[in-house]
């Protein structure tokens, strides 16, 4: 966990007076509504459908657990008693009021955190693996090369007001858990023929209205030259991306007209007068960085006689082992994921007692650490085997030990329509109604890994193009309806999802997941996953059963009502 330097301190803080007193001037109407915009924007608040909510930041994804109580306090205290894990690794309130905002603020900068550039057209929160540092698979930690982007990005004066915000991605694994393909940088660190650090860097992703996969400009930087080379990327896209249409303004929208070839040129172009310039990274300031995060140091220990037999002895135990933990790169080590999704709850929220919960698992059992995930669940990163049944037996406690981790109620969702004023239609209603359909674990187990991923409207924030099942929430007519795509996926095959046919009624949507799940039954071959069925048999088949099922559900209710 990165710890903060004076100079950390001081940015956050004279943030904190800043912002107090510029709502005051607001309250007291010295400030307009458009003057006050751009400030509370550059602060993470945003004017929802309902009230104010307040986006805080998580570098990475990593927290410790007295930012754990903080926010646990803040929920209690400000907003309703509960608050929200993003796809992005940050978290939302959704009910603070203005006026209580530069308080909230003051008490996350006492505990190194606040909500800078989580808003506005500039570099947002750099997201990461939520198993950086203690993944087996991993080549290189990807977080000091993370806290070195946020400490180049932050109030970067050039890139304060870019054509549209900018989302960067780092992974150091074999295995791709950032989805760097769908960010509009995205950053993997390699090693080339000469055993030298570096990165691949790909460029244009994104999702929203108009998804790409983003493609390669860079098949090897220099880790020396990452800063110069990113800094060369946002140039050239401040300087071509279009300010006339908000809808046209993603770099992927520029790399698009440009071609690929064309935009890595000019990169280039712009990368020789940049290289070896004042952003030149040293390993004397990769040390320093690096030299702030205070992990543990882990000696391997003997695998655990006890957890193991617990495995044989305990069933539910044993199914959530299976699917909530995953191998550490120490030996005796695990990591835990706690579950976000327990049925009836909207996936991502945590109440205020749990967020303090969470902070005791922590605290006792994984060195004061956890991750967010952009599944929108919690990482405790490194716990003892011995410590495991035990750390399992709380978390049910709490509400946080579901045992469905990649299954098929392990929804991703973003707020929709029930808090976002972007929002064309509701997404938790349906995360839920799904979660209820689906509610038999043996019958979950036996589908197997399968994501489901809703967004309320265009924006994707539900990220749904890339889920194996995804789902967007479209307006007709002031009504709401449910486009379905399948075949999406993220990692390492990152792949965008294609659209079925016509949208769906809210009340239909439970049928239509059930129809595609028995086609993928009747259709796998062996242990097959839900998403290498549809790649094997591509989607007509899946399209055929469920407008067919449908059609026979319709005819039924009309005899019915004869």
């Amino acid at each position: 966990m990165y710890q903060y330097d004076e100079y950390d301190q001081r940015i956050v803080d004279e943030r904190v007076a800043q912002f107090a007193d510029q709502t005051r001037r607001y309250l007291a109407g010295e400030l307009t509504e458009d003057e006050f915009r751009p400030l509370r924007l550059q602060n993470g608040l945003y004017i929802q459908r309902h009230a104010p909510m307040l986006r805080i930041a998580v570098p990475y994804g990593n927290l410790n657990s007295k930012q754990l109580r903080t926010l646990g306090h803040i929920a209690r205290t400000y907003d309703r008693g509960y608050g929200h894990i993003t796809t992005r690794q940050n978290v939302q309130f959704n009910w603070p009021r203005l006026e209580d905002v530069p308080e909230i603020l003051d008490q996350l900068a006492k505990v190194q955190m606040h909500a800078i550039q989580t808003s506005g057209n500039c570099i947002r929160n750099v997201t990461s693996d939520p198993f950086a540092g203690v993944a087996a698979d991993e080549i290189v930690d990807p977080r000091p090369w993370c806290e070195i982007l946020r400490q180049w990005s932050t109030f970067h004066p050039e890139f304060a007001f870019l054509p549209r915000k900018f989302k960067i991605a780092v992974n150091g694994a074999k295995e791709d858990r950032a989805v760097i393909r769908v960010h509009d940088i995205g950053l993997d660190i390699v090693h080339n023929a000469a055993g030298e650090l570096g990165f691949r860097v790909l460029v244009g992703g994104g999702l929203g209205r108009t998804p790409i996969i983003g493609e390669e400009v860079a098949a090897f930087v220099p880790w020396q030259q990452i800063l110069n080379y990113c800094e060369a990327i946002l140039r050239v896209y401040n300087l071509h991306g279009r300010r006339d249409n908000a809808y046209k303004a993603r770099i992927k929208i520029l790399v698009k007209a440009l071609g690929v070839p064309e935009f890595a040129r000019q990169v280039e172009e712009e990368f020789a007068h940049l290289k070896d310039g004042p952003s030149t990274l040293t390993q004397a300031e990769i040390d320093r960085v690096a030299g702030r995060f205070n992990d543990p140091v882990l000696s391997a220990l003997a695998q655990d006689a006890g957890y193991r037999a617990r495995l044989a002895e305990d069933k539910a135990f044993a199914a959530w082992a299976r699917r909530n933990v995953r191998n550490h790169r120490v030996q005796g080590y695990a990591s835990v994921v706690l579950s976000l999704k327990p049925y009836g709850v909207a996936p991502g929220d945590l109440t205020a007692d749990q967020f303090d919960a969470v902070a005791e698992l922590a605290d006792r059992y994984a060195f004061g650490e956890v991750r967010s995930t952009h599944e929108q669940n919690i990482v405790l990163a490194s716990v003892r085997e011995a410590d495991l049944f035990a750390l399992w037996q709380e978390a049910r406690a709490i509400g946080l030990a579901t045992p469905n981790i990649g299954l098929l109620t392990d929804i991703i969702s973003c707020p929709g329509g029930d808090f976002c004023a972007l929002a064309n239609a509701k997404s938790i209603p349906i995360a839920n109604a799904i979660q209820d359909r689906f509610d038999n674990l043996d019958y979950l187990f036996d589908i197997g890994e399968l994501e489901i991923n809703i967004s309320g409207c265009m924006n994707a924030c539900g990220h749904h193009h890339v889920g194996h099942i995804g789902i967007l929430g479209v307006d007709k007519n002031g009504e709401e309806f449910y486009q379905v795509t399948i075949g999406g996926d993220q990692g390492n095959q990152t792949t965008l999802g294609k659209v079925i046919g016509p949208s769906f009624a809210a009340a239909e949507m439970p049928d239509v997941i059930s129809s595609l799940i028995n086609n993928f039954i009747d259709n796998r071959q062996d242990d097959e996953r839900f998403i290498d069925t549809v790649r094997r048999i591509g989607v007509e088949s899946f399209k055929t059963r469920v407008y067919a099922e449908r059609t026979a559900r319709l005819e039924a209710k009309e005899i019915a009502h004869v």
